[in-house]
């Protein structure tokens, strides 16, 4: 597999990985909006947004967005002063591969990389948080009030995943 930046030639190719687990999504009675595709394909070459895609033998398997910044309503100010990338909008194919964890894993390798010393991440679904603090082993910082809906902020130290296998 090989992880790179998503240029403006990646939009078909996350619209149509997007588009699948929007699918998946909708068949396990999971709450989504269908313009998620688009708007995730709409950023791919967009400068003002970081994206990444995740190849598996050319094919898109997977996307992310990686930010230097943490939305500022979410973290104090001393917080926003130490180094971290905030991991945002991870999309894969459905399949049994853990690809949003081989994405989670490469993050924590590119901090370390460029100098970051935590990844942070945010959701509102409660079954994430469950399976990022129990099975991917992030901490939850703090839940924030947002638009009407709960937002859980987790933390993991930056660290070097050598053994990932992931080519950039």
């Amino acid at each position: 597999m090989q992880i790179r930046p998503a240029d403006s030639d990646d939009q078909d190719g996350i619209g149509a990985m997007v588009a699948k687990r929007v699918r998946w999504m909708k068949a396990q009675g999971l709450p989504v909006s269908t313009r998620v595709a688009e708007a995730m394909a709409e950023q791919a070459g967009d400068e003002a947004v970081p994206n990444w895609v995740l190849l598996d033998d050319g094919k898109i398997v997977g996307c992310t967005s990686i930010y230097t910044e943490s939305p500022p309503w979410a973290f104090t100010e001393e917080e926003q002063a130490v180094p971290a990338l905030f991991l945002a909008s991870t999309w894969t194919v459905p399949n049994n591969r853990r690809l949003g964890w081989t994405l989670a894993l490469w993050t924590l390798d590119h901090a370390v990389r460029k100098g970051h010393r935590e990844v942070r991440r945010g959701t509102f679904a409660p079954a994430l948080v469950r399976y990022y603090t129990d099975v991917q082993g992030w901490s939850i910082l703090r839940q924030v009030e947002r638009r009407g809906k709960t937002c859980t902020f987790l933390a993991r130290a930056a660290e070097e995943r050598p053994d990932l296998g992931v080519l950039n």
